[in-house]
């Protein structure tokens, strides 16, 4: 079997018509001897940011000298990101190899395993062959009956930002999807809250209480900005100061200061994480696709805010690095978000929209999107590919301009792949 091979394999099985539960990744891990017990985890829920987060806290464990694991989705460019061990992606001799130990055992339960099923057996398959000391496992959908919670009680369990989103699955309001996250909260671990959702940190407290659970809600009073631009920002998280992180868009300052706050909470668990290794460990993260700077002349900005709450992110981040100025968006949506709070967001920004159909069923039209932006007053065109969006942007734009892309992240996959093939030139 080759790389490509196996992944084919897994992308053959999607979860659709089958009912959601931890019966079936229960039942396959079994027949593969309990990988998961043998391991130790950072597990990471939430509605934003959950990427960002496992990213700070996956470098910051590297830097104090342990080898990490790190479980994310979705890829921006290629299935292997999903699955890296201290930075590196697995290669496709290790995942033709896992999948060919994992197959017969999928193939001979009653109901076979589903896409996410699959992923989360090879990862933590992949951890224990590769002899990790702590894995961060990113949660898919939830928490509760999430595939990634199918491990004992971890280190930390960390919930994000949250917003409504997926609200057909978890639930319509905050008080819902909150108690679907809150199912990665064991009885006698460690909680980290990001807060600040009222309804949402209200779930958080009760669950904790009933579960003998400790929680930990980030303290953003610590959180000081020293300085910000398109190569990141130096900021304060007392008692740690002048930190940097390599990372665009304010927003991720939050996501760092929750992912300090996770790594204190393992340190009184007597993992050796100094200041040093903190500064060390943030100052070395990459993550792909969120507020990332494609191009300067004129700036090209590609974020994956698809849903209201990264969207509000997204517009204060260009508010304050381009004060008083509009930009030229390129943007794709899933119709199942909540659009029209989106585009209102977006519409006082807005210089002009180029629109975009994301390589997904779920995709809102191109055709449709710019239509609603019309109606708001903001001058919007459809285009047929990423690569004549891309184009389009930069035109409009001109040497002087900021282009952002935004959107679903199955569009900016394809975004930064139109940069890739032109040598960055879009």
């Amino acid at each position: 079997m080759t790389g490509q091979e196996a992944v084919a394999y897994i992308h053959s099985h999607q979860w659709e018509r089958r009912a959601p539960g931890l019966d079936r990744i229960r039942t396959l891990l079994r027949a593969l001897g309990a990988p998961q017990a043998e391991q130790k985890f950072v597990h990471v829920a939430g509605t934003n940011g959950k990427g960002s987060t496992c990213a700070c806290i996956a470098a910051v464990l590297r830097a104090a000298g342990y080898r990490v694991g790190l479980n994310t989705s979705p890829y921006l460019m290629t299935f292997h990101e999903r699955i890296r061990v201290d930075g590196e992606m697995i290669s496709d001799d290790e995942l033709a190899s896992l999948v060919e130990e994992i197959r017969p055992a999928a193939a001979a339960m009653a109901e076979h395993p589903t896409e996410f099923e699959l992923i989360t057996a090879i990862a933590l398959l992949h951890f224990r062959r590769k002899g990790c000391d702590i894995s961060v496992l990113e949660v898919g959908l939830g928490g509760a009956l999430d595939a990634s919670n199918v491990i004992g009680v971890p280190e930390a369990a960390v919930i994000t930002a949250m917003g409504m989103d997926h609200m057909a699955l978890l639930g319509p309001t905050q008080a819902d999807v909150a108690a679907a996250k809150a199912g990665i909260i064991k009885p006698g671990g460690d909680v980290v809250s990001y807060g600040g959702g009222p309804e949402a940190d209200a779930v958080f407290r009760r669950v904790c209480g009933e579960r003998g659970a400790g929680l930990t809600e980030v303290d953003f009073s610590r959180l000081r900005l020293c300085s910000a631009g398109l190569d990141g920002a130096r900021f304060d998280f007392l008692p740690y100061e002048d930190l940097y992180l390599p990372l665009a868009g304010e927003y991720q300052l939050k996501n760092a200061a929750a992912a300090i706050t996770a790594l204190e909470v393992l340190r009184g668990k007597g993992w050796r994480i100094s200041g040093e290794a903190v500064r060390q460990g943030l100052a070395a993260v990459r993550w792909p696709g969120r507020f990332e700077v494609l191009r300067r002349d004129p700036v090209f900005l590609l974020d994956g805010a698809h849903n209201a709450h990264g969207m509000t992110a997204a517009a204060e981040s260009l508010r304050a690095l381009f004060p008083g100025r509009k930009a030229v968006f390129l943007l794709g949506l899933l119709a199942d978000k909540d659009v029209s709070a989106m585009l209102d967001l977006l519409a006082p920004l807005a210089e002009r929209v180029f629109t975009l159909r994301p390589e997904s069923p779920r995709a809102m039209e191109a055709e449709a999107l710019a239509e609603l932006l019309e109606a708001r007053g903001v001058p919007a065109r459809a285009c047929g590919t990423a690569g004549e969006g891309v184009r389009s942007a930069l035109e409009s734009a001109g040497r002087s301009g900021v282009v952002c892309a935004l959107g679903s992240l199955y569009m900016s996959g394809e975004v930064r792949e139109c940069f890739a093939a032109s040598g960055g030139k879009g």
